[in-house]
């Protein structure tokens, strides 16, 4: 008979304990990893509500021919609101409206909120149509900012300045205020200086001008010239040096801009084509064909026509006894007729090669009297100095500058 050992009741109850405990962990362990429960969320929209209106708008430029009424009509503006725009318009803001205007059709949606005419970079005109109608006229606000520029001649004017940063309108500006004294192409030399203050106009952070010279001053084989802008009485903006005499002078001692000389006034010249000994009474400077040619100085035209060996030419009767005379031209412009008044500047014709002429050149005569003088040398009159009841505003105004000159130096 085979007999059983008695299991020790403590090692049934050990085993019993550690079993609960093992099943009591188990429990624990898989409660505290329960994931968090879901929460449904449920989002509606409402697809009938209304989109915010966007805007837009459409632009037109003003043509030749247009008119008002045509352009609402081509842009769809309704009878009714041009009716009332036309209606408002008691002092006939719009009949100023001009070819190369710019027009601004703003739109909220699919209404007309307004149209704004801009007539230049400050003005323009605002036709208000989202409730009542209204017109106004709107001028920008406008910022004047100085600029200093300074530089030595190292190889051409126009070169050494548009390196320092000066805008070409300044320059050709710089180049015109002294033109009466110094030719730029044919008296500048390496060594030579130039300071100049400009103003640039800004509104609303853009650019709106190409600026306006203050102050110029230009150092040419040490002879000093300077020019400082002023706003006189009797002459409006001109530019005076420090004595107050005007820098310009009743003529100008070239008629084009930026020529060179390609044959000097010689009484004792060999002619090119004839090959004979034959007085050169005048200046001739080189330029392409259809380079404009100004008028030297105020007058009157008193020949238009063919010379033989000069070709096209014109003659140009000026106060004082003094006659100018431009001959090879290409082609006359069309307000050069005989009687016909010119102010000093102004377009009379373009340059050519007609006559007897080895290239396209303006051959250019300045006569006293029954006397042909060398355009380059000759002793030009001086226009109006500065206003005597001015003369102390404007030494003011000079004085400032050449003190903004020398800070400008010393900082």
């Amino acid at each position: 008979m085979i007999g059983f050992k008695k299991t020790p009741a403590k090692l049934v109850i050990s085993i019993f304990l550690a079993s609960v405990l093992f099943i009591l962990l188990i429990y624990i362990d898989s409660t505290l990893n329960e994931p968090d429960p879901v929460e449904e969320v449920t989002i509606s929209i409402d697809l009938n509500d209304t989109l915010p209106a966007f805007k837009n708008k459409l632009i037109h430029v003003v043509e030749k021919g247009e008119s008002l009424s045509v352009i609402f009509e081509e842009k769809k503006v309704s009878l009714n609101t041009a009716y009332k725009i036309f209606n408002f318009d008691k002092d006939n803001i719009l009949s100023s409206i001009k070819p190369g205007d710019l027009m601004e059709f703003n739109y909220v949606g699919k209404e007309l909120n307004n149209i704004e005419i801009i007539k230049d970079d400050i003005n323009s005109i605002i036709i208000d149509v989202s409730q009542n109608i209204s017109i106004k006229k709107v001028k920008k606000k406008v910022q004047n900012i100085s600029s200093f520029k300074q530089g030595d001649i190292t190889s051409s004017f126009y070169q050494d300045a548009s390196d320092r940063g000066v805008p070409d309108s300044i320059i050709m500006d710089f180049a015109y205020i002294f033109g009466w004294d110094i030719d730029f192409i044919f008296d500048v030399r390496k060594g030579d200086k130039f300071v100049v203050i400009y103003e640039t106009e800004y509104s609303q952070g853009e650019k709106i001008s190409s600026g306006d010279i203050i102050f110029a001053e230009f150092i040419n084989k040490n002879n000093r010239y300077i020019a400082q802008r002023f706003f006189d009485n009797d002459q409006g903006k001109q530019y005076f040096n420090e004595k107050g005499d005007n820098v310009k002078k009743a003529f100008l001692r070239a008629p084009l801009d930026f020529a060179y000389i390609s044959s000097h006034f010689n009484p004792n010249r060999m002619h090119p084509i004839l090959h004979r000994i034959k007085a050169h009474n005048g200046v001739d400077y080189a330029a392409k064909r259809n380079t404009p040619i100004q008028a030297s100085g105020d007058g009157f035209i008193s020949f238009v026509g063919y010379k033989t060996g000069y070709g096209r030419t014109i003659e140009i009767k000026h106060g004082g006894n003094i006659k100018t005379l431009y001959a090879h031209l290409e082609k006359y412009d069309s307000r050069s007729k005989v009687g016909n008044k010119v102010k000093q500047g102004e377009i009379i014709g373009y340059v050519g090669d007609s006559g007897q002429a080895t290239g396209t050149h303006l051959h250019f005569e300045f006569w006293q009297g029954n006397l042909r003088t060398d355009p380059v040398k000759v002793k030009l009159p001086s226009a109006k100095p500065v206003n005597k009841n001015q003369i102390d505003e404007f030494m003011a105004q000079l004085e400032s500058n050449l003190k903004k000159l020398n800070e400008y130096n010393s900082s």
